[in-house]
């Protein structure tokens, strides 16, 4: 009809610039973790860099922090487009990396740390992984498909061969941190052993009836990334100057942490309403195998575990394959 043509002549331009404001640059929606493997978030998030460089780049930022809990979610959110930017641990990122391929191509940002995770138990009879048996129960943020789970099934590929890669998990119950510390803390709940992320496993491992059984470094054969940001194409593509912001952020991000712990451990507290001591947090982040780096650390490792174990259909030649271009220069593994 001739008057529903008009009047979508007249919209057009209206859409046209709803359409840009659905991209424009300087608007960032970011997810991000509880766990002090995102303090350089913390403190980007605290000075309010990405504005600072954004306005270096000639344009208004609009940072949007959101906190969601587990890979699903995020990577749900990223996909149904209400979310741009996230951290999570590295098995999520190389899921949806894997399921975009040659699509929405969604790739790592830049590392944020390589900080140990440690296996615990307060069961006595358990002192290696092999003593694990059909009665403990090990909790961890996701059966199967978190971290902590892959890096069990690469203990047991180690352990009992490759084929029995998922030895463990029968074992393994899904559980928040905050709540696995709490029941192991306890002594009065099934869960018996934890897979954990800092600072959790450090308040845990202060109680003398709880100890490591083995961390993320032993699995791994060195430092290795915990938390990792990533970004569909489109963002990068569609917003070249909040990108170049960002990652000036991120860098000045680590400089700030590298040279001020407590100032650092600080922002963690402020924003996280944490009741944890400040000092607490600035011992975790000064450990000497905690080393923040936008660098990726053994990441590789996981990523051909996942595709021997038919987790990932596309085999990565290198840690390029999941990277934007931009993190090439700072070297990585």
């Amino acid at each position: 009809m001739p008057w529903l043509a008009r009047i979508a002549k007249l919209l057009a331009p209206a859409m046209f610039l709803l359409a840009g404001q659905a991209h424009a640059e300087g608007q960032i929606r970011i997810a991000y973790q509880f766990d002090v493997g995102d303090i350089l978030l913390h403190v980007v998030r605290d000075q309010k860099l990405i504005e600072k460089y954004a306005s270096q780049e000639g344009i208004q930022a609009n940072v949007e922090w959101k906190q969601l809990s587990g890979g699903a979610a995020i990577n749900d959110a990223i996909l149904s487009n209400t979310l741009d930017v996230a951290s999570t641990g590295l098995p999520p990122l190389l899921t949806i990396w894997d399921r975009t391929y040659g699509k929405q191509n969604i790739k790592a940002i830049a590392a944020l740390g390589s900080l140990p995770t440690y296996l615990l138990t307060r069961n006595p009879a358990v002192r290696t992984l092999g003593d694990f048996g059909p009665k403990d129960r090990i909790a961890l943020p996701a059966t199967t498909i978190s971290l902590h789970a892959r890096l069990l099934q690469i203990a047991a590929s180690a352990q009992y061969g490759k084929e029995h890669f998922n030895h463990f998990d029968e074992l393994t119950v899904s559980l928040p941190h905050s709540e696995a510390a709490a029941a192991l803390l306890s002594g009065k709940s099934e869960v018996n052993a934890h897979f954990a992320s800092p600072p959790f496993q450090f308040q845990e491992l202060k109680d003398p009836a709880i100890r490591k059984i083995a961390s993320s470094y032993d699995i791994l054969g060195g430092p290795a990334t915990l938390n990792i940001l990533w970004a569909p194409e489109r963002f990068q593509r569609e917003n070249p100057k909040t990108f170049i912001a960002l990652r000036k952020a991120l860098a000045e991000a680590l400089a700030f942490v590298r040279n001020n712990k407590a100032e650092a451990a600080a922002a963690y507290v402020r924003l996280e309403n944490s009741r944890l001591p400040v000092s607490f947090i600035q011992e975790i982040i000064s450990l000497p195998d905690v080393q923040y780096t936008l660098q990726p650390q053994n990441t590789y490792k996981l990523a051909s575990f996942l595709a021997d174990v038919g987790a990932i259909r596309h085999r990565p030649a290198s840690w390029k394959d999941y990277f934007f271009e931009e993190a090439y220069p700072q070297g990585g593994s």
